[in-house]
């Protein structure tokens, strides 16, 4: 697993509400083309994370305890064990091929339109839509859902923003 993470621009500013940013558009695009769009892709989640505010980090705000998230996550896993059971070398949504793809992560018509227009709207390749369809199926796991609904598919499309805010 790999896990990264970035400042949205030089200076670490950009978009950040109380804070303003000093880079120009040319520095942002320069900053963020580091990274190329191939490898950009071929990451499954990637999200904003703004900086938290100091009550936030103070308060004492209600959340989930870390062992009901263990026990969501473990039922997730067991769920996709049995899925993969007959299957060689695959034991996890990640790593299904596109045959399984189609066989597993089937969706409504309204879903293939959602998917149909961020792909347009964005420029998505193949590559990221074979993710989008792969993090939606676990979003379902997580949900304990056997059917791969136009929610969980758009949550997975909301996990694109890098490809959304610099790509598209």
């Amino acid at each position: 697993m790999l896990a990264a993470a970035m400042n949205p621009c030089p200076c670490g500013f950009f978009g950040d509400p109380t804070r303003q940013c000093h880079c120009s558009p040319p520095q942002i695009q320069r900053y963020v083309s580091k990274i190329s769009g191939p490898l950009i892709d071929r990451i499954d989640i990637h999200i904003e994370v703004p900086a938290v505010k100091y009550k936030e980090l103070r308060g004492n705000g209600t959340t989930e305890e870390s062992a009901a998230i263990r026990e969501r996550v473990l039922r997730a896993r067991e769920r996709q064990s049995k899925r993969y059971a007959g299957e060689r070398k695959i034991f996890s949504n990640a790593q299904m091929p596109p045959k399984l793809i189609r066989k597993h992560c089937a969706i409504s018509d309204e879903g293939e339109k959602m998917l149909e227009n961020a792909i347009g709207r964005l420029g998505l390749s193949a590559r990221a839509h074979d993710r989008i369809l792969k993090v939606a199926r676990t979003i379902a796991d997580l949900d304990a859902s056997e059917n791969l609904e136009t929610r969980h598919l758009g949550e997975a499309i909301q996990y694109r923003t890098l490809d959304r805010t610099y790509w598209a």
